[in-house]
């Protein structure tokens, strides 16, 4: 698989003497979508901070592109193109929709901080882009006449979406999605379902960790799934749900 975008190899991180990801090793193609399952427990989230950067690996190697980021913090890794959306939406009170989306652009900016003070031509030629890029951001996920409301008063599966367009803004490359489908109504999950299944592109790839198995199977291309920190079964989404021991794994008996 020369195409990988997301190289993971050995990962490993324990706590406490727990074993939480457990010589992990997989790929994300570019531009595909990889739907991480398993049940609760699994190690899914912990594999999520691993790659986002919040968690320090006690082994093993993370490489985005051709560059070891395993040592990365979280703000050096977004500078390379990963956006993240957690469970929690953490959109900013007391802002519209479009500046939450546009907060997200910040790093495409070109302007200094001088530029910024002083309101110079470079800082307003940065601000229009922005502008211009998030009202795109939210049309493409069927947010534009949500645009001008305030963040606070947004129905939970709204804002989870606000933040998807919001991560758009640094996912050039890479978009890491935590459990998007906790808490949504059955309406609200079909809304977010279409707009991941949207953000497919040549050059940014998805991995959604998810233990609702039929929300990521709608979507992904490939699915790995994690049991007590270690990879079950990894492969096409009917081969993998094909497979008895991922039945035992989610039911806790055999199939």
């Amino acid at each position: 698989m020369d195409d990988a975008l997301l190289v993971v190899e050995g990962l490993r991180k324990s706590f406490a003497g727990v074993r939480a990801v457990d010589d992990v090793s997989f790929r994300v193609p570019a531009g595909k979508l990889v739907g991480v399952l398993g049940p609760n427990g699994a190690g899914k989230s912990t594999l999520f901070h691993l790659i986002a950067g919040h968690l320090r690996a006690d082994a093993g190697r993370i490489v985005l592109g051709g560059t070891d980021i395993t040592r990365l913090r979280p703000h050096q890794r977004a500078g390379l193109g990963i956006g993240l959306v957690f469970q929690n939406p953490r959109l900013f009170p007391g802002m519209t929709v479009l500046d939450n989306v546009m907060a997200g652009r910040h790093l495409h900016g070109h302007a200094g901080i001088l530029s910024c003070a002083l309101r110079l031509p470079r800082h307003w030629r940065d601000e229009r882009a922005a502008r211009r890029d998030a009202q795109v951001q939210l049309d493409e996920l069927d947010l534009g006449g949500h645009a001008g409301e305030q963040v606070d008063g947004l129905p939970f599966g709204v804002a989870r979406r606000v933040a998807l367009a919001r991560a758009l803004g640094v996912a050039d490359r890479l978009l890491l999605l935590d459990e998007p489908a906790a808490g949504l109504t059955g309406g609200e999950r079909a809304a977010l379902s279409r707009s991941i299944a949207k953000l497919r592109a040549p050059g940014r790839s998805i991995l959604l960790v998810e233990h609702d198995v039929g929300f990521v199977a709608g979507i992904a291309d490939t699915l790995l799934v994690l049991d007590r920190g270690a990879v079950l079964a990894t492969g096409g989404v009917a081969e993998v749900l094909a497979d008895p021991r991922v039945a035992t794994a989610y039911s806790g008996v055999a199939a």
